[in-house]
């Protein structure tokens, strides 16, 4: 796995401290905030410890986290995410979709920052619209499911010999569904045959990168946190 880039670190990092940073004086002696994610081996730990770093906050110098993790378990985001409302802690950071959808049904008052998330937030109902989200949550969101045929527009460009692409993809999510349709649009125009590897947990990415490799594949999409690499 590739380590997230900086620069999306650096924005939800700057959200959630404006975000903590806003709140009444009394309660900012040091900030307090979760990080809510699905696999604590996952490199956007350190990539998050990082951007907070880069930007003087220290851990357990002069900012906590509480870190919480659900180990590929989704059954365990809404109890993960009751004990951190109860916490009382100044700002929630929510890394994946589940994470998101959790900690939305637990605080309506808490500030929730989206750090990630695959699908669309305004069609999930998470908020208002992207102007205007309203309610307690905020953040970034990765590319636009609409941005996938341009993703295969540029792998041809940089592969022009590029003639099978193994896709993994998420069925059970919104957002990676609606980019797998538009992959599928995209990649017949070109020209491209698709091999579909779809998984449920990050345990699963080495078995579909081999069947990929196996199935002739000559490069692999991830789609949601967009990686492209060469088999």
């Amino acid at each position: 796995m590739m380590a997230i880039g900086k620069t999306m670190v650096t924005l939800y990092v700057v959200c959630a401290l404006l975000v903590a940073l806003s709140l009444p004086a009394q309660a900012q002696k040091i900030p307090r905030i979760d990080y809510l994610a699905g696999d604590s081996h996952s490199p956007s730990r350190e990539a998050f410890r990082q951007g907070l770093k880069d930007l003087g906050y220290i851990e357990e110098r002069n900012i906590l986290i509480e870190w919480r993790y659900a180990e590929d378990r989704p059954e365990r985001f809404p109890e993960l995410a009751t004990e951190l409302v109860h916490l009382k802690l100044n700002v929630l950071v929510a890394a994946n979709a589940a994470a998101v959808a959790a900690l939305k049904r637990s605080t309506m008052t808490i500030p929730i920052v989206v750090a990630s998330y695959g699908g669309d937030l305004v069609a999930d109902g998470i908020v208002a619209s992207f102007a205007r989200p309203g309610g307690n949550i905020t953040g970034v969101t990765p590319l636009d499911p609409d941005l996938s045929g341009r993703q295969i527009e540029l792998l041809k460009e940089t592969f022009p010999k590029l003639a099978r692409l193994g896709v993994v993809w998420k069925p059970d999510d919104s957002g990676s569904a609606r980019q797998w349709k538009e992959t599928q649009t995209a990649a017949g125009g070109l020209g491209i045959q698709l091999l579909s590897l779809s998984v449920q947990n990050s345990r699963e990415l080495d078995k579909d990168i081999a069947s990929a490799s196996q199935g002739g594949g000559n490069a692999l999409l991830v789609l949601r946190n967009v990686r492209i690499v060469e088999l």
